[in-house]
């Protein structure tokens, strides 16, 4: 009963009307007020931000707001897979023999995801990671390792919220909320998939990096609003790094993954 009164109520608000007035709201220049207040809710460190908060022109250039260089160090070594997004673990493991893997005792399909049986078969029984970005955390997106991009498209439409509500009573919002993919190859040819993942209302993944190679920790996009990274490893081609562990809170350019 909980699921479906949860799902009614966001398809009763999340359209195009309601998604225009938030955008309009987070982009006005009166919603500057609004910034002091969600920097104290939140709890932002100011010290690691680029600018200073009066030159911010709205709420949602504050939202997306860069950070000095040096605030985000990228671990070196090239077989190591950085962070691409200052996030939570939601959810690590192996990809099961049909195709699935879980978040919040959720099945996840990787043909929905990818939207494609063959794309989606390559990573039979490989791994994958969850990364969830609440509204305090950075938002911009960062390449995790040097790859050629083999491509890049878009799924779905409307979006599900991707907060704890969300995953456990939305339709599967990691894959059937609109998605931004990518798939990148590496120089020892192994391949991953990088979706960046829409949540409720505005579905925007601001793509700004759209050269065919893509360098560790460059900045690649951003998010508009709360969002998701998830990503996919073939067969036998990573191990997860100690310091991944549900629930715990990683930094961009933080290692999170050895290739094999």
């Amino acid at each position: 009963m909980k699921e479906k009164l949860y799902q009614r109520l966001i398809e009763l608000t999340n359209g195009k009307q309601s998604s225009h007035i938030l955008q309009t709201i987070a982009k006005a220049k009166w919603s500057r007020r609004i910034i002091p207040s969600y920097m104290k809710i939140y709890d932002i460190n100011l010290e690691e931000v680029s600018k200073k908060t009066q030159q911010f022109s709205s709420l949602h250039d504050f939202f997306t707001r860069e950070l000095l260089e040096e605030a985000r160090p990228i671990v070196q070594s090239p077989t190591v897979y950085a962070s691409p997004v200052d996030a939570k673990v939601e959810s690590f493991g192996r990809i099961e023999w049909d195709m699935t893997f879980l978040v919040k005792g959720k099945p996840y399909s990787l043909q929905d995801l990818l939207g494609n049986v063959e794309r989606a078969a390559q990573y039979t029984d490989g791994h994958y990671i969850v990364f969830y970005l609440s509204p305090a955390d950075y938002h911009r997106i960062h390449s995790p390792i040097d790859g050629h991009v083999l491509r890049q498209y878009t799924l779905g439409q409307t979006s599900y919220p991707v907060n704890q509500l969300g995953l456990t009573y939305g339709k599967k919002p990691i894959s059937h909320n609109y998605r931004l993919v990518t798939e990148l190859k590496m120089a020892n040819d192994q391949q991953v998939a990088f979706i960046k993942v829409g949540a409720t209302f505005v579905n925007s993944i601001v793509l700004t990096n759209k050269t065919a190679h893509w360098r560790k920790g460059e900045e690649v996009g951003y998010f508009s609003f709360g969002s998701t990274v998830v990503m996919l490893f073939e067969k036998d081609a990573i191990a997860f790094t100690d310091n991944v562990v549900q629930g715990s809170p990683i930094r961009m350019g933080e290692a999170f993954a050895n290739m094999l």
